[in-house]
């Protein structure tokens, strides 16, 4: 830790990284009812930055409704109004998925044809170079934006649904409109940064942390049909998992329940 607090990270900067902290501590309830957050000159020694430093910090937890700030009285926490999270299960996933397409909204930002890259190619079974459709699209909760979407499909199955549509309907549909049947899908979920294409994207600050979802969907005969990268905001998406113990040969285990009705 090169600060007292903050990580040595040379990307992103110091006041963002300040305001991720005081957020989470807030979010945390380490600063709630009349006590104030420690003034600027302490929140400077403990982070060992600038005044001026925490004060960029502060002024964008008071836009967002983390703080109130009070001349003479000090800077006190408050419990902003957020849209209720979305939140996700990793069984039934096409059925949340579905859900999650009709009772959001989604602007398409990219679309076209282009040549496949090498690890696109690798992963829906084509030739280096193939023609796949490319979509870029945002989706939105409660005009919030929460997820940034690229998907890749193999052009006779990306023939089948247009521009306009793929910014109407979800693509599940779409592709079984199409005669696609989806059945199974291979899925890793870890973190990436937003960069400067995605984080104005999101309304986020670049390298704010983001959840990474990965997904190679498969057709009724075992057939590659979509890649997906998704982008995920975590403070309004997440991914939930029902477990229960289940005693092994060596020991017991932890393993996914069914999907709760």
């Amino acid at each position: 830790m090169a600060r007292d607090g903050l990580p040595n990270d040379a990307v992103t900067p110091l006041h963002h990284q300040v305001y991720v902290v005081l957020r989470q501590q807030i979010e945390e309830g380490q600063y709630h009812g009349e006590k104030p957050i420690p003034s600027e000159h302490e929140l400077s020694q403990t982070f060992q930055v600038s005044r001026i430093t925490i004060r960029r910090a502060l002024d964008r937890l008071k836009q967002e409704g983390f703080v109130s700030r009070s001349r003479g009285r000090g800077t006190f926490a408050r419990a902003p109004v957020a849209p209720q999270a979305i939140s996700a299960n990793l069984r039934g996933i096409f059925e949340n998925l579905l859900a999650m397409g009709l009772r959001t909204r989604v602007k398409l930002i990219e679309f076209g044809y282009v040549p496949a890259p090498s690890h696109v190619a690798q992963k829906l079974g084509l030739e280096i170079g193939a023609t796949v459709q490319r979509a870029v699209r945002v989706r939105f909760h409660e005009n919030v934006p929460f997820s940034h979407l690229t998907t890749y499909l193999p052009e006779e199955i990306g023939r089948h649904c247009d521009e306009q549509e793929l910014s109407d309907k979800p693509l599940l549909l779409l592709m079984e409109r199409a005669g696609i049947k989806v059945s199974a899908a291979d899925q890793s979920v870890s973190a990436k940064l937003a960069d400067t294409m995605v984080a104005p994207l999101l309304q986020v600050e670049t390298g704010s942390p983001l959840l990474w979802v990965k997904r190679l969907v498969f057709d009724q005969n075992d057939r590659p049909v979509e890649y997906l990268h998704a982008l995920y905001r975590p403070d309004i998406y997440e991914y939930q998992m029902s477990m229960s113990r289940v005693e092994g040969e060596q020991a017991a285990l932890w393993s996914p329940n069914a999907t709760h009705p």
